[in-house]
């Protein structure tokens, strides 16, 4: 299957190459979800998937060299603290990949950038700043509002 990162514009340029090597940012002056922004989006989340995979290889490598063998009973309840902490968000993250693989499939099915709730674009801005949001601000605030609502009852 073919995906954004491989599509060329109609000049036969690579999107990806492009957006890297300009610079690029989406803008509200060109055509919403273009094969530029969804490319664009398809690399910003990439990316952030790698850097998380990496910092968790990072985590399993430092478990495996450091003992926690330490002579000091408080020593030791300080280190198993401090990895209980590491491993809690690891596993948020882990949580976070999958949001992130749900995000690129959206691309892929020409979903990415649309809130679930309302079909509305979801703003540049957001997306930006959250690229895995699903939902515009508003349908967020009405979400957030109606679970607390929920959880009170």
């Amino acid at each position: 299957m073919a995906t954004v990162m491989n599509r060329v514009d109609e000049h036969g340029t690579n999107l990806a190459a492009a957006n890297d090597a300009d610079g690029y940012r989406p803008t509200a002056d060109e055509p919403f979800m273009s094969l530029r922004q969804q490319a664009y989006f398809r690399q910003k989340l990439q990316q952030w998937k790698d850097a998380i995979l990496r910092e968790s290889q990072e985590t399993l490598s430092q478990l495996q060299v450091d003992s926690l063998r330490e002579a000091d009973l408080t020593d030791r309840a300080s280190s198993e603290t401090d990895w209980s902490i590491e491993l809690r968000t690891r596993d948020r993250q882990r949580k976070l990949v999958s949001k992130i693989e749900a995000a690129i499939r959206r691309i892929d099915d020409g979903e990415y950038g649309y809130c679930e709730v309302t079909g509305e674009p979801i703003s540049l801005a957001r997306l930006e700043a959250r690229p895995i949001a699903t939902m515009t601000v508003e349908a967020q605030e009405r979400h957030e509002r109606n679970e607390k609502i929920s959880r009170e009852d």
